[in-house]
């Protein structure tokens, strides 16, 4: 088969990122090459098109479709980490717009409408001093959790979207109607946030045994004291927040009032150009 003579001319590396995970808690397969100097890529025309598909941006085919066509190393973006996810998107805009985002944000003191460029390596940065804390110790019990996956990430989130359409369509109810409505679907997200935890428990070891079947966990986890409960979640929330995109300080040129700005990555707006 011939070469076609403009492969010359095909996407190179941007980039190179380590992944904040080292991509321990990846499955066998699914992450290939160097988890520590990943070559990133700039998106390419079709990419921009799938990323502004409606229904591939609420199901997170999108996302896996861009880290897959971006990433060459990661082999299925179902199986990439929370650890890891926001860089790699983050990475992705770098290699193809550049490191400079622009944010406009209109000022909650006096109104001024303001353009913020917010360099996206400080982001890359804060990732790579960020530590996953995966042990917790309770008397006696040895729990050691791991980050979910963007499959399970993705499938929780629109299981909470759908119950919370659900509350909020209650309000069109009568009063006995909302009552009723409501105690079912708190105990939905009750059942809801068990199964996020207990996905987030890689295993549970007694002293005796390392327990790391999945129903074992959740059967436990259903039936264990408030305080272990408590010590799980706090744990898990800790995480959350140590791995988020971190927001960026600034000051309103008319009035020099501060805020702080999230950075949204939402793919229809995040993956634009600048």
């Amino acid at each position: 088969m011939a070469q076609n003579p403009l492969q010359q001319f095909y996407r190179q590396p941007k980039i190179y990122i380590p992944l904040p995970s080292g991509g321990i808690y990846n499955k066998l397969g699914s992450l290939t090459g160097d988890a520590t100097n990943m070559p990133i890529f700039s998106m390419t025309g079709m990419d921009e098109i799938i990323v502004k598909t409606p229904d591939a941006l609420v199901s997170g085919k999108s996302t896996v479709s861009i880290i897959e066509s971006c990433c060459p190393s990661v082999k299925d973006g179902w199986e990439v980490t929370s650890l890891d996810t926001d860089l790699l998107l983050v990475a992705i805009r770098i290699a193809t717009f550049g490191n400079i985002l622009e944010i406009i944000n209109r000022c909650d003191k006096c109104g001024e409408e303001n353009d913020y460029d917010v360099d996206l390596t400080t982001v890359v940065d804060h990732f790579a001093k960020c530590t996953y804390d995966s042990v917790i110790n309770y008397n006696g019990l040895l729990i050691k959790l791991q980050p979910l996956t963007y499959r399970k990430t993705t499938d929780f989130s629109i299981r909470n979207m759908r119950l919370q359409q659900q509350l909020s369509a209650t309000a069109s109810k009568t009063e006995d109607e909302q009552k009723q409505l409501i105690g079912e679907l708190f105990k939905d997200l009750g059942t809801l946030q068990n199964d996020i935890y207990s996905a987030s428990i890689e295993s549970v070891d007694t002293g005796t045994v390392v327990v790391t079947e999945s129903n074992f966990i959740y059967e436990w986890l259903t039936n264990c004291d408030k305080d272990i409960f408590d010590k799980i979640r706090d744990q898990f929330n800790k995480n959350k927040e140590v791995w988020r995109v971190p927001d960026v300080e600034v000051h309103c040129s008319a009035c020099g009032a501060g805020t702080s700005l999230s950075i949204d990555l939402d793919q229809a707006n995040f993956f634009a150009a600048a």
